[in-house]
């Protein structure tokens, strides 16, 4: 019996000092938060308040990375081509 009386008060008192522990994290995590978004030196903070920039930034970004990304698919069609031996034409 003497176990399960050892086991009800470590299980409360973890769940006590975790639940503590949780509480101080989040406090610091949302206080870092805070100052992040307050102060607008930040790159977080500038993404926030200038959300047609950041858009505009991440479409030319996006646009570069399929060109890059269709140019590897041409030419690896090319060299399985030339390895078949059967080079399609490109429609």
């Amino acid at each position: 019996m003497s176990q399960r009386d050892g086991f009800a008060s470590g299980f409360f008192l973890g769940a006590l000092l975790g639940g503590a522990i949780g509480g101080v994290v989040g406090v610091l995590a949302t206080t870092r938060r805070s100052e992040t978004l307050d102060n607008p030196d930040t790159d977080l903070a500038a993404d926030l308040r200038e959300p047609e920039q950041s858009i505009e930034s991440t479409r030319r970004s996006l646009e570069t990375k399929i060109a890059q990304l269709n140019l590897a698919i041409d030419d690896v069609r090319q060299q399985l081509g030339g390895v078949n031996g059967a080079s399609r034409p490109d429609a």
